[in-house]
């Protein structure tokens, strides 16, 4: 999966597209997903153009991934979520079912979340 500059996570960091921020600093954004999962569902998401964690890790120098990192603990006691658990989700490629060709992390909880995926 190529970068593609016109995705809405691009378009949101253009500010053409409103959010619901939660957090930011220089290399990350996180804001609320508009579909939300579970009580407390939010997208965080690097600035520069990376496509999966692999790109990311690949490509991006050290102050973007430390930001990245320290980003999704921020966000997690934000939300409140870090009180109870979460869950950190960043689906790659079409197996993983990534949908906007975009790095980025689902933080998911406020709730008692299930299995991710069934036992065999």
């Amino acid at each position: 999966m190529s970068y593609d500059p016109e995705n809405v996570f691009a378009k949101i960091l253009r500010g053409e597209i409103p959010c619901d921020k939660v957090y930011e600093n220089e290399h990350v954004l996180a804001f609320r997903d508009i579909a939300p999962q579970a009580p407390i569902h939010v997208l965080v998401v690097p600035k520069g153009p990376y496509v999966s964690t692999d790109d990311f890790s690949a490509k991006a120098n050290d102050a973007e991934q430390a930001a990245l990192s320290r980003a999704i603990g921020e966000v997690a006691r934000i939300t409140g979520a870090a009180e109870d658990g979460y869950r950190v989700i960043a689906n790659t490629g079409t197996n993983g079912r990534q949908e906007v060709p975009h790095l980025h992390f689902h933080i998911l909880g406020g709730k008692l979340l299930g299995r991710m995926l069934p036992k065999d």
